[in-house]
C-alpha cells in the first residue's frame, strides 16, 4: 500500500470513531454514517486500485 492509501485507511478510521462517539453521546446521525460508508468505499476503491 502506498502513503496515501494508509493515510486514507487511517482517516476512515478516525472517522469511524468519531462518528461512533457522536452516535454514542447525541444520537444516531444518519448523514454521517452514509459519509463515513462513503469514505469507506473510496478508501477500499483506493486500496484496489493501488495494489495492482
Amino acid at each position: 500500500m502506498s502513503g496515501s492509501t494508509k493515510t486514507m485507511g487511517m482517516l476512515t478510521v478516525g472517522t469511524l470513531v468519531a462518528v461512533t462517539a457522536y452516535t454514542v453521546a447525541l444520537g444516531s446521525n444518519g448523514w454521517l454514517w452514509f459519509g463515513w460508508v462513503v469514505l469507506g468505499l473510496i478508501t477500499l476503491g483506493m486500496a484496489a486500485t493501488r495494489d495492482t
